[in-house]
């Protein structure tokens, strides 16, 4: 129990991540990850289409909101959280990332 709780063994198998990568990777997966679970549910229980996308407009008003609550307006309320120019960066790669990869129309399945 010791080992696990203070970083024996089992953390020093694990590769050190670049700062960067360590400080900004869950910023760039945030809109990925939020923006496909919103598609799921559009698709699903909204527009009733697989074929859905969602608009250029909503990915970057997701992302204006993001930013702008994440990185501007939390800060000023909560001690705990901090203004980081590179996390808005990080969230536009994010949008950028499902928009050009992720966003497409789903594919239907064969029929036997």
């Amino acid at each position: 129990m010791a080992a696990y709780k203070y970083g024996g063994p089992v953390s020093a198998q694990w590769p050190v991540l670049p700062r960067l990568l360590r400080a900004h990777l869950g910023d760039v997966l945030a809109l990925p990850l939020q923006l496909t679970l919103m598609l799921y549910a559009m698709r699903r229980w909204y527009f009733r289409r697989p074929e859905f996308v969602l608009p250029a407009a909503w990915i970057f008003s997701f992302w204006l909101v993001t930013s702008v609550w994440f990185e501007g307006v939390l800060p000023r309320f909560d001690a705990r959280a901090t203004a980081d120019p590179l996390d808005v960066v990080a969230y536009a790669v994010g949008g950028l990332v499902f928009w050009r990869w992720m966003n497409l129309p789903d594919r239907p399945s064969p029929e036997p």
